[in-house]
């Protein structure tokens, strides 16, 4: 009895331990993305297939996401206009009107 006892507070002391140093998980775009791949892997009889892969890919996405978010403040910040606006502006001159759609007459 005294054995059981050593092990279970051994273990509790262990779990104790682990449970405070863990960091928080950072899983955006993992739920939404497995939820979705598990209706879509049920569908196809691998339910649990298709919840890891859409976690993966809804992670995957949210992290490009917020790396284009971080981008475009950071060009905001230094006072410049993100990339595709700058494109745009250098490929059609200021004092120009747009083109006419082709086959339309004004």
């Amino acid at each position: 009895m005294k054995t059981l006892l050593r092990y279970l507070s051994l273990a509790f002391a262990l779990t104790l331990a682990v449970a405070s140093t863990a960091a928080p998980a950072n899983a955006k775009g993992c739920i939404k993305g497995a939820i979705v791949g598990g209706i879509a892997g049920h569908a196809a009889h691998h339910g649990l297939l298709g919840a890891a892969a859409g976690c993966a890919i809804g992670h995957h996405e949210a992290a490009k996401r917020a790396k284009e978010e971080r981008l475009q403040e950071e060009q905001r910040k230094e006072g410049q206009q993100p990339a595709g606006d700058q494109q745009k502006q250098q490929s059609q001159p200021a004092n120009s009107a747009p083109a006419a759609a082709p086959g339309k007459q004004p």
